[in-house]
């Protein structure tokens, strides 16, 4: 995850999309306003739902898209780390 052996080298606010895809995925998500965190999983695209995700909440998950249907959470940036 980015931060812990290698911080983010890259920030972006995350549009909440059902098709939207991020590539390279998501390294992590920091979520900004307490909510649900729906995504499709990096590997085996897994539908995952986090269900009363804190405000200020470090996710480290691997992402390709964060979906629009069931994310009630707001303010979400994306974390990429890029090894060096």
């Amino acid at each position: 995850m980015a931060g812990e052996t290698n911080p983010a080298t890259n920030h972006i606010a995350v549009v909440k999309s059902d098709t939207t895809t991020y590539n390279p995925p998501l390294d992590a998500l920091y979520v900004g306003t307490t909510g649900d965190v729906s995504i499709i999983t990096k590997l085996g695209g897994t539908a995952v739902v986090y269900k009363t995700v804190p405000a200020g909440t470090f996710m480290p998950v691997n992402a390709y898209i964060v979906r629009a249907t069931g994310t009630t959470a707001a303010d979400i940036v994306g974390l990429i780390s890029e090894a060096f």
